[in-house]
């Protein structure tokens, strides 16, 4: 195990960890309009940028950095690289195919900057990478070729973030396995190129409370298609922070070797894309689910801000931390 895992695994023995929350919720406040995204070399761009939150890490880099500030001010000890979408495939909706690795590696920087403004804590940078917006396991031919070419995408986007000094990599809004493997695979080819390894962590996306993704896999059968042993932690996030996800969270915690990592909306949102569920609603939900022993990571997914975070880490006081058997 690398240096930063024994670091963090020796940490999560002691204490639930805080992850920060939502990152376009608060981009989108502070960069509204398309002249945000379509300024300097992508002024007059071919198509609309607006949007495309992981764009500012180089149009707008201090916008991205304010929001890092923000979590962890209010008590975040993770905070996550604003590079969800920073691969070439998703970039290309975009045309910004080419600026993938940049974003990446920017996103990096910038994290790793301002987690380096608070000498007097401790402050890890996890290399967000995202799901891509096409199930492998949902095409009905083609997949070899596109699991190489997710494969390809990841591997540029995880070795830009790597490059720039994140200290684990998180693979969220997980829905479907066969895209979770491609990732896995890239990271894995990485490693066995450098010869450095990352902390890696896996949060999935359920649609409802009987565990299943939007690919019609239970998180079970998810589980165990990518499972690996050197996997830190693994968990649920962008599902309403609800009791009925609470089951789910205490499977993962019974059945599961690992760390788990859970953090969920704020609700869904309304027409208004007002989100429902208050800082102290999500608060009372996780202190719940950590006063059993049953948490490790949270955190908040879509609609949460740091007014969230501030009542989440209020309400750990006192939790102890889940204590898996595979570390």
């Amino acid at each position: 195990m690398s240096e930063v895992g024994s670091h963090m695994v020796a940490a999560l023995r002691e204490r639930i960890l805080v992850l920060d929350g939502a990152m376009g919720s608060l981009l989108a406040q502070s960069a509204p309009e398309e002249q945000h995204f379509a300024t300097g070399p992508f002024r007059r761009w071919h198509v609309p940028l607006k949007g495309n939150y992981d764009l500012l890490n180089i149009t707008q880099p201090h916008l991205v950095a304010n929001v890092h500030r923000q979590y962890i001010q209010a008590g975040a000890d993770i905070i996550t690289t604003n590079t969800l979408n920073s691969n070439r495939i998703s970039q290309s909706a975009y045309q910004c195919q080419d600026f993938a690795a940049q974003m990446a590696m920017e996103g990096a920087r910038i994290a790793k900057t301002v987690a380096h403004e608070f000498a007097q804590k401790k402050v890890w940078v996890a290399g967000s990478i995202g799901p891509m917006n096409q199930g492998i396991s949902m095409q009905s031919e083609g997949r070899e070729p596109l699991f190489a070419s997710y494969v390809s995408a990841y591997r540029e986007q995880a070795e830009a973030l790597m490059t720039a000094g994140v200290d684990l990599l998180l693979l969220e809004t997980c829905y479907d396995p066969l895209n979770c493997q491609a990732a896995l695979t890239a990271i894995r080819q990485l490693e066995a190129q450098t010869g450095i390894t990352l902390p890696v962590m896996v949060s999935v996306a359920v649609t409802d409370s009987t565990g299943h993704t939007l690919s019609h896999h239970s998180l079970q059968s998810f589980y165990e298609s990518i499972h690996t042993q050197t996997m830190l932690a693994f968990g649920l996030n962008c599902t309403p922070a609800h009791d009925a996800i609470s089951p789910l969270i205490e499977w993962v915690a019974d059945a599961i070797p690992h760390f788990t990592i859970y953090y969920p909306n704020a609700g869904l949102p309304d027409k208004q894309g007002r989100y429902p569920i208050s800082p102290e609603q999500m608060a009372r939900h996780i202190r719940c689910l950590a006063s059993q022993g049953h948490l490790n990571i949270v955190g908040g997914c879509c609609g949460t801000t740091t007014a969230h975070i501030r009542h989440i880490v209020e309400s750990l006081q006192g939790c102890p931390p889940h204590q898996p058997l595979n570390h």
